[in-house]
């Protein structure tokens, strides 16, 4: 059985995914209650948006997502839970930047979940250099704490 995966839990990966890629806010926030409510996992969901080269250069997703997760109380406002957040954070880019254009314009949803030993970053969105290219990204990330 993995680390995440406990009797009647979903794993935080899944979890982070279907976060990210709920389509209505009555969705996110159904899901955010059962996950937290039910599942005893804490869980929340930010949106970030800009072209590539604007949030690579400036950090704004990594910012956006280790504000929310210590506003939320998904970690303590520690260093080793910011570390972790921050690595998983990182590796879920990677399947939302690669090989794209500098100039491809993001609208980007992320989660953040965790059992208080891992930590989930679900990204989910749209990318497109012209409004007739838009497509779909994902990425996934997953820490210990």
């Amino acid at each position: 059985m993995k680390a995440t995966a406990q009797e009647g839990k979903p794993s935080l990966e899944r979890a982070a995914m279907m976060l990210a890629m709920s389509e209505t806010r009555e969705k996110e926030y159904r899901l955010r209650q059962y996950y937290g409510e039910e599942m005893g996992l804490a869980c929340v969901v930010t949106e970030v948006g800009g072209t590539v080269s604007a949030l690579q250069s400036t950090g704004k997703v990594t910012n956006s997502v280790i504000a929310a997760a210590i506003n939320a109380n998904v970690i303590e406002a520690k260093s080793e839970f910011v570390h972790a957040v921050l690595h998983a954070t990182v590796d879920a880019m990677k399947g939302i930047f690669l090989e794209t254009a500098n100039n491809a314009s993001l609208a980007l949803k992320i989660s953040i979940i965790s059992d208080g030993r891992w930590v989930a970053v679900g990204i989910f969105g749209k990318s497109s250099v012209h409004s007739l290219t838009e497509h779909s990204r994902v990425g996934l990330g997953y820490m210990h704490l």
